[in-house]
């Protein structure tokens, strides 16, 4: 009864007990051993396998074969560095090696995929028929692209321009084309230019026919130059000069733009046999002088930013687009500032006062010298004409001197006004810079901004009684100065000359005044004639000799006659 119970329990089972269990499980073994040398295990081959263990840098494999294989994890990586498997999965494979130094296969799921992708992407090499993939990785000169199976894609065909920031395309999806592929190495280069460049031909066809000038139309900076900027419209690059990009200075485009930037442009001119473009930047924004005339009223007061200095003036930038001069002219009431490059920095914020205003011609003039004590309105009231002043010479130049009296305007002493008598000074051995000199206030000119004194107005003009001391008639022992063709010069007094012209060194015909009289003789002459306006004086040595001769001396009448006139003539042109 009970082995009938056995039996039935069994039915359906091959139950083997004893040393029957044993040659079963030899049998099994041999046949699973047999199995696995049977199956063809060929290096370049695909095999199926099983993910049995997932380690820090490998994935074991097991593909049935007498040792497992292992396949670097790196293969099995997300875009963002996570796992896409896990233990258990079942997978394709490529076996690369039978047998590495580690007695491991050696093998590759992305080659598996490569070959498993191989047609179709052969296929659309040569077609030139775009692949949709997805950007996973950063990798050196480009970036890894999954597309089924992994490729490469160059820094150069990522986009129509050169790309810096790689990062920003991982995890995106795009479209590409297969460019190169080496199915021995398993080697896959693609582009996305090539693509990127096919749309932007078709694109320019269409906007070639619909640009005109005065559009305002959208672009994106595609590169920046010192001159200016070019800028990607869809399909044709138009060039954004730097004198267009503002209505003020610009000192670099720099400044105002920046790679990969969209603005709004207007078309300012379109060569269409040439295909070229000019465009305007600050065409599309308010021009700042439309309303300069009623932000900037002459007399009032202003403030900007130093933005160029030249020997003539400084520039000053108001406002965006508006710049002001301040003329060197207007910057002191003394016009001691000569040079502003000395005196102001570009960057500079200064206050001034507006002068004028010329919208037609974009310009605004500014002073510095209205917001300052107009030194000239009270130098009168301290410097009375006539006032006798004490001064440090300054500076000497070929016209005078220039005096310093500690005020913040110089004094200026004329040549002319130094010696009444004395001609031909040569200042600069007789005057030195810092030497102390007295003077007297002679004018002084606001309007024309002159302040002049004199040094030969503290002593009396010698001519002003010049024919009482030397009197028509007068006979003077004189020593002669200078000889010349047309006479000899005398000194009467000092700094005071007589002419004895040629006529009247001798009752005889004379050729040359020097065979009558030589430089440091003292002849006798008598004062013939007297002209104090031209401070010339006359003389004549046969007509001292005709009255000492008579033992009288002349009358004016008689000292007089109109060949006197004649002679005096000639000595005024000649002298």
């Amino acid at each position: 009864m009970q082995t009938n119970v056995v039996q039935n329990w069994m039915k359906g089972y091959e139950v083997v007990v004893g040393e029957d269990i044993e040659k079963k499980v030899e049998t099994d073994f041999s046949a699973l051993l047999n199995s696995a040398e049977t199956k063809s295990f060929e290096e370049g081959n695909v095999f199926n396998g099983s993910i049995i263990k997932i380690g820090q840098d490998y994935v074991t494999v097991d593909i049935g074969y007498k040792q497992e294989g292992l396949v670097s994890v790196k293969e099995f990586l997300n875009f963002d560095g996570t796992l896409k498997i896990k233990e258990g999965d079942k997978i394709e494979v490529y076996l690369e090696k039978l047998e590495s130094t580690m007695g491991n296969l050696v093998l590759s799921k992305d080659k598996a995929e490569i070959l498993k992708a191989w047609d179709k992407i052969s296929e659309a090499c040569e077609s030139g028929t775009p692949l949709d993939g997805t950007v996973i990785a950063k990798v050196k000169g480009g970036l890894s692209v999954d597309i089924g199976v992994k490729a490469f894609l160059p820094g150069s065909q990522i986009d129509l321009r050169p790309t810096r920031y790689l990062d920003k395309y991982i995890g995106k999806k795009m479209s590409f084309k297969v460019i190169k592929f080496n199915k021995k190495r398993g080697n896959i280069v693609l582009s996305r230019r090539a693509i990127l460049q096919e749309e932007r031909g078709k694109l320019r066809g269409e906007i070639l026919d619909q640009i005109q000038e005065g559009m305002v139309v959208k672009g994106i900076v595609k590169n920046i130059t010192d001159y200016g900027a070019f800028i990607d419209l869809g399909g044709i690059d138009g060039l954004l000069h730097i004198t267009d990009m503002s209505w003020g200075r610009v000192k670099h485009p720099n400044n105002i733009l920046t790679v990969g930037e969209e603005i709004e442009v207007k078309i300012l001119k379109f060569d269409a046999e040439k295909e070229r473009v000019s465009l305007g930047l600050k065409q599309v924004q308010e021009n700042p002088w439309e309303r300069a005339r009623d932000n900037y009223q002459p007399g009032a007061k202003v403030s900007g930013e130093i933005v160029s200095v030249k020997d003539y003036g400084i520039f000053i930038e108001l406002d965006d687009g508006i710049e002001g001069l301040i003329h060197v002219s207007e910057m002191s009431w003394t016009g001691k500032i000569k040079n502003p490059q000395k005196q102001f920095n570009i960057g500079e914020r200064i206050e001034a006062q507006v002068i004028d205003v010329d919208v037609d011609n974009k310009r605004i003039s500014l002073g510095l010298k209205q917001l300052m004590p107009n030194p000239w309105n009270d130098l009168g009231k301290k410097y009375p004409i006539g006032r006798k002043v004490t001064g440090r010479i300054k500076s000497v130049v070929d016209f005078g001197l220039f005096i310093d009296l500690g005020e913040e305007i110089d004094a200026l002493i004329h040549i002319s006004d130094i010696s009444w008598v004395r001609k031909n000074l040569n200042l600069g051995e007789e005057y030195k810079e810092g030497q102390n000199i007295n003077a007297v206030v002679l004018s002084i000119d606001v309007e024309n901004q002159k302040f002049c004194l004199g040094v030969k107005q503290l002593e009396e003009d010698p001519w002003k009684k010049i024919e009482e001391r030397l009197p028509v008639g007068t006979i003077i022992e004189a020593a002669v100065v200078r000889v010349t063709d047309f006479g000899a010069f005398v000194e009467l007094e000092t700094g005071i000359e007589g002419l004895i012209h040629i006529s009247e060194l001798s009752e005889e015909r004379v050729e040359r005044p020097s065979d009558i009289v030589n430089k440091g003789d003292k002849p006798k002459a008598m004062v013939i004639s007297l002209d104090k306006d031209s401070k010339k004086i006359a003389l004549s040595i046969k007509a001292a000799k005709n009255a000492e001769e008579r033992g009288t001396a002349y009358t004016q009448e008689e000292v007089r006659p109109s060949t006197l006139a004649d002679k005096l003539k000639d000595f005024n042109a000649k002298s």
